[in-house]
């Protein structure tokens, strides 16, 4: 259809165009600007807020693990040192339960009536392939005489690096005890673990600011001292035992930081927890984020700028084509010719506006709402297409009987009645397909036209054959229940009894039909076989058929017997066939044909006296397939 132009549409004061740049500016400028500023600062000061609430947190966390493991160790030495105080026992087989007891102590050294006693773990040495003249070393340096006596003037507990002297993240403990010190080796790779190696960074420094405890071995081995650190001299000057702060390092690089003056026993100590996380490393994301915003609003108020400006001009045309193409629409008029112009949001519309007025014409050709639906959508296109799809039919046994008993029982309401009957059964079997993503093609009378694979997939076709059994164990569960309720003689209520027969190939599915009436289908020899394969459950006393092709397919998942092979006219071999049990998977229901069809009421049928030819002369039965 072609429009005429007109020309006598006048502007009056600013163009299209113009109103539209100022317009569009001062919205990107106002909105992403201030979004982006006021978002980066209410972002920035909650992570500031949360990040020196974490990093207070971890170190709360860490100094209370620290002082749990160093209280416990005293305690620990302190029961075994009591013990040697107050009664005479074999001292050497008490220290060795209390190594037993505590493997993650190395050795100690304690004053008893003037005498001093050394004790060995000689399992933690033999274990860490230690040499024990380290512990004479260690010893002599932890005697009454050495450097404890002169820690022991402080009177509160204290802790040494041992690792330059073991090799090994080694601490010593000292802390009085009755006017004596009493030194303790133990390991401290349990909290060096502990301490981790995430974004908060856990330290342990003593009162000369040796670092003990550090997740970079190397500062442990060679007894790094960060005395000079402005934090660590900030930390020695303040009462406070804990506190959360920032401060610029000796690099100047910024950082949060935490610290924990550790309580030995209820014993404060010169030795401290510290955690510190880098300052930049908190407020990178939203310092990248802020910058991405601003290059963005940048690049979309600059080419909006010169978008705006280009396309304005086709503005109008496009709105009285699509505004003339309303009006045929509004006139009955739906499939109406609509040729976009450009790829802006104009384009866009029309192009709306044109899959609209063929939707339209589509929904007046199709009965199937679900692929009407998709063909509006563009996902079904004209013409066939080959498809791997299960296909699937069932219907009512006897029910050109069961009609002409409605007809004899209600005379002129028969149809009414019969509709009523029909209608319910088949509103169960649409359920029951609709739920394993199949898709129904026709009713024909009682029948039921189905097939997977075809408009729409669950993913590949033995994930539709196996849907399209599933849906079919579902009819013959909602059969059962709907039979159940019905009362016995009611003859305007019968009970029903189904087969189904299904079977996979490649069919050729599309619309098919004339310009005023069309319909979504599939064709092709799978299509007829799987009417055949429904056809023989009466004979065969089954309710749910497949062919070999389906079976091939699911057989691991479904519990089924083998019915005797088929041959069908136009088939140079037999087909083989099997009846439908149940999922493998499910633990009720039947297991065996026989179960089966007692559950439904189905009599086994004699195979010798079985002639198919009387009832159908496409099928002739040749035997099981070994």
């Amino acid at each position: 259809m072609k429009y005429k132009r007109q020309t006598n549409d006048k502007t009056t004061g600013f163009t299209i165009g113009a109103k539209l740049v100022i317009i569009i500016s001062a919205l990107v400028l106002m909105s992403l600007g201030s979004i982006t500023a006021l978002v980066s600062y209410l972002v920035s000061q909650d992570l500031r807020v949360t990040a020196e609430a974490n990093n207070f947190e971890v170190n709360r966390r860490s100094a209370l693990e620290a002082e749990n493991a160093f209280a416990n160790i005293r305690a620990n030495t302190l029961v075994l040192v009591n013990l040697f105080h107050t009664e005479d026992l074999n001292r050497e087989a008490a220290a060795k339960v209390f190594f037993e007891q505590n493997p993650h102590i190395a050795a100690f050294v304690f004053t008893n009536r003037d005498r001093e006693s050394f004790f060995i773990n000689d399992t933690f040495f033999f274990t860490r392939e230690l040499d024990e003249t380290l512990a004479g070393n260690w010893y002599s340096r932890n005697t009454l005489h050495s450097r404890n006596a002169q820690l022991l003037q402080q009177n509160t507990p204290t802790l040494l690096n041992e690792t330059p002297h073991f090799g090994l993240p080694l601490l010593t403990l000292v802390f009085p005890w009755q006017g004596n010190p009493i030194a303790v080796l133990f390991s401290a790779e349990s909290l060096i673990d502990s301490f981790g190696f995430g974004t908060n960074q856990s330290y342990l420094v003593n009162g000369e600011d040796d670092i003990l405890i550090h997740s970079d071995f190397e500062l442990i081995r060679t007894g790094a001292n960060i005395g000079n650190s402005n934090f660590i001299q900030d930390m020695r000057k303040s009462p406070q035992r804990n506190l959360q702060t920032t401060y610029t390092d000796e690099e100047n690089i910024r950082h949060f930081g935490a610290y924990t003056k550790l309580n030995i026993a209820g014993i404060p100590s010169q030795s401290a927890l510290i955690t510190t996380i880098e300052y930049d490393k908190v407020f990178e994301g939203i310092v990248a984020t802020t910058w991405r915003n601003i290059y963005l609003t940048v690049a979309v108020l600059s080419i909006s700028i010169m978008l705006i400006w280009f396309f304005a001009k086709t503005i109008s045309k496009p709105l009285k084509m699509l505004a003339a193409a309303a009006r045929q629409i509004e006139g009955g008029v739906f499939e109406v010719y609509l040729k976009p112009k450009g790829k802006d949001e104009i384009g866009l519309l029309t192009s709306s506006f044109q899959k609209m007025s063929g939707a339209l014409g589509i929904f007046g050709k199709f009965t199937n709402r679900e692929i009407a639906l998709l063909a509006m959508r563009g996902q079904i296109k004209p013409g066939g297409l080959p498809k791997h799809a299960t296909i699937f039919f069932s219907d009512i046994r006897g029910f050109t009987q069961m009609s002409e008993e409605f007809t004899k029982e209600f005379g002129n309401e028969a149809s009414d009645k019969i509709v009523f009957w029909l209608n319910e059964y088949l509103t169960s079997m649409v359920e029951c397909v609709e739920k394993t993503n199949g898709t129904i093609d026709k009713f024909i009378g009682d029948a039921v036209m189905a097939h997977w694979g075809t408009a729409t997939t669950s993913g590949n076709p033995k994930q539709d054959a196996l849907n399209c059994v599933i849906s079919a164990l579902m009819m013959r569960a909602a059969v059962h229940k709907m039979n159940k309720r019905r009362k016995a003689g009611d003859i305007s209520n019968p009970p029903i009894n189904i087969g189904c027969g299904i079977n996979t190939g490649v069919v050729t599915a599309g619309q098919i039909g004339s310009d005023q009436r069309m319909e979504y289908t599939v064709i092709g020899d799978a299509v007829n076989l799987a009417s055949r394969v429904e056809a023989l459950n009466k004979p065969l006393g089954t309710d749910i058929l497949i062919s070999e092709n389906t079976w091939n397919m699911i057989k691991k998942y479904i519990i089924y017997e083998e019915m005797p092979s088929v041959t069908v006219k136009g088939k140079e071999k037999p087909v083989r066939i099997f009846a439908v049990i149940n999922l493998s998977a499910n633990t009720k229901g039947p297991r065996t044909l026989e179960q089966m069809r007692k559950l439904l009421g189905i009599k086994p049928p004699d195979m010798e006296k079985v002639d198919l030819d009387a009832k159908e002369e496409k099928f002739q039965i040749t035997g099981r397939s070994e």
